[in-house]
């Protein structure tokens, strides 16, 4: 089964960093990074959206940072 996580965070170094610890976890870029403003709170954000393989089974309880 393939499991989808879109990583989001303010675009300081914290964003790489999370995409970093996904990449170092098995998890794959799926497609083009994102920026929008946040106007109410003067910032501006990104996202990533990562993939992986995992053999187990979908349910909603699933904790996608643990698999």
């Amino acid at each position: 089964m393939l499991v989808y996580r879109l990583l989001t965070e303010d675009d300081t170094s914290a964003f790489c960093l999370k995409v970093t610890e996904a990449l170092a976890k098995g998890w794959s870029l799926q497609g083009d990074p994102t920026m929008t403003y946040d106007a109410g709170r003067g910032v501006v954000r990104c996202a990533q959206a990562v993939v992986k393989e995992h053999d187990g089974d979908y349910t909603p309880e699933m904790k996608l940072g643990q698999v």
